[in-house]
């Protein structure tokens, strides 16, 4: 009996991923400058001099390339930020056109790590961290040769699709894990979804209405994430049949998700994932007609059962390819060894982590969290988990400048809620970590990369007022800066039929006291 064949579920997952890391290396394109420029928030360069220090002390030496793995221990100027992601860029696109996958996607996950390293806080979220992975795991499924095409590519490795698949199952399922390990009430009580849709960073128009919904339905929603988070990946290791079912679930959550909130590349990189949990056959079945000879030709356990009257059987654990009747030659046996390496790391590491997780991590294990250690600043094989703790209410960061600390304006940004009748806009794939990380300070103290910020604007950076919506000072800088805090929550229907607004906003306080540039 014939394993069932993935070539195109494997092609079309590789082409996806390709348009990911085109708009994820575009996106920052467009504003590595502003955060991580000679004039941005945070210096690359100033990164790598202040990490420097320690090479000439003789505290890193060699090592310093696996602690700060990037190229711009090579050159952190903006131009060789700015080349690097229009290298990015241009790799994803060539990967999207099934041009040399397999050599163009580990350049790009080179390079999108380094971009990672470099970028500092303005990088630290988990689909940063996710594509990393899954970009690492794929350079192992392409196929190495100039043009991909489905029906002359090799098989795509049984043992990778498997790898891929355990991803899924731990983005997932430790997602689940963390908000019951994290005692947080509102998921106890299934009422996050309550405030959830508000307090998330980036909400669409479309989170307003979800928003609105009774509280009933609200408790209903929580206890479906639940649902699909902590039992629909374990469909992922089932027949056929059933893992289906599964894959249309995580894939249906991811959906709601994206409608909902804006995550950057985040729900388009998990539904990809999910792709991997179908085969060829189970495509076929998605295009009537057109799809129907390649349904008939598919040999699937469940086709064959049906012809022969066999039982099905489907394999839940990884198998690499059958040997071929004649000796492989030296390049496949040893991409063969590569991929069971990658195995044999990538299994007992990520276990570790989910057993962390799950509060329970044996001792047989433990030399594996060492290991873990050792590779964590390749941010390529990574505990999951968005959500911990909900967020019940929004506080929103509003900075504003003065030429003489009387009459204040604000500074505008692009897409985080700034005046309450302003819709909530979709922005994905686009991610403006500006904008994102000033969700993340409201909800402490001004953290350092803030204060960066606010001098920034003192000295009239172009780069980073060009992460701005509006400038209230295009003729010079302000003289002082300063931030006020208020306190946002979605209007209802009433409020709105009455003033048209999405927002209410309240005044909380003072976030950061004015301050100027010493002369």
């Amino acid at each position: 009996m014939t394993a069932p064949d993935r070539r195109w579920t494997a092609w079309i997952f590789v082409r996806v991923l390709g348009a990911i890391y085109a708009i994820a290396f575009a996106s920052l394109w467009i504003q590595i400058r502003g955060l991580a420029g000679a004039n941005g928030i945070l210096p690359a360069s100033h990164f790598v001099a202040a990490a420097r220090q320690f090479v000439d002390a003789g505290a890193i030496g060699l090592d310093r390339y696996r602690l700060l793995p990037t190229f711009a221990w090579i050159g952190a100027s903006d131009t060789a930020l700015a080349a690097q992601c229009a290298a990015g860029t241009a790799l994803g696109v060539l990967v999207a056109a099934g041009l040399a996958p397999g050599p163009c996607l580990a350049l790009a996950w080179a390079l999108y790590l380094s971009l990672a390293t470099a970028g500092q806080d303005f990088f630290g979220f988990q689909w940063d961290s996710l594509l990393l992975e899954a970009g690492l795991l794929a350079v192992a499924l392409a196929p190495w040769r100039w043009v991909s095409r489905p029906a002359r590519d090799p098989a795509p490795s049984p043992v990778v699709v498997w790898l891929l698949r355990w991803l899924l199952f731990r983005l997932m399922f430790e997602s689940g894990c963390v908000k019951l390990a994290s005692g947080d009430p509102s998921w106890r009580s299934l009422t996050a979804l309550t405030v959830h849709y508000q307090t998330q960073p980036l909400p669409t128009w479309i989170g307003w209405y979800a928003h609105q919904l009774p509280a009933w339905c609200q408790r209903a929603s929580c206890a479906g994430v639940f649902a699909v988070e902590l039992g629909a990946p374990w469909l992922i290791f089932t027949p056929r049949r059933s893992r289906l079912i599964g894959a249309a679930a995580l894939a249906g959550l991811q959906v709601l998700i994206l409608l909902t909130g804006n995550y950057a590349f985040f729900n388009v990189l998990t539904l990809a994932l999910c792709l991997l949990l179908l085969d060829d056959a189970a495509l076929a079945a998605l295009r009537p007609g057109r799809g129907r000879r390649r349904r008939d030709a598919a040999d699937t356990p469940e086709s064959t059962a049906r012809t022969t009257g066999a039982p099905a059987a489907t394999a839940t654990f990884p198998v690499d390819e059958p040997a071929p009747a004649t000796r492989p030659a030296p390049a496949a046996r040893g991409a063969r060894l590569a991929r069971w390496s990658l195995a044999a790391v990538v299994v007992p590491v990520s276990l570790t982590q989910v057993m962390g997780t799950v509060g329970w991590t044996p001792a047989w294990i433990r030399p594996a969290e060492t290991l873990g250690a050792w590779l964590a600043p390749f941010r390529s094989i990574n505990p999951y988990g968005l959500f911990a703790v909900m967020t019940t209410t929004r506080r929103e960061i509003e900075i504003e400048g003065s030429d003489d600390g009387v009459t204040w304006r604000a500074y505008g940004f692009p897409y985080k809620p700034g005046d309450p009748a302003r819709r909530p806009a979709f922005v994905a794939p686009y991610q403006p970590r500006l904008d994102w990380q000033m969700w993340f300070a409201a909800l402490e103290s001004p953290p350092p990369w803030f204060e960066a910020f606010c001098a920034r604007l003192l000295e009239g950076s172009p780069e980073v007022l060009g992460l701005l919506a509006t400038n209230p000072f295009p003729e010079h800088p302000p003289r002082f800066v300063r931030a006020e805090l208020y306190e946002y929550r979605f209007t209802t229907w009433a409020e709105r039929r009455a003033t048209g607004d999405w927002w209410v906003r309240t005044p909380v306080g003072e976030y950061l006291s004015p301050v100027t540039l010493r002369r």
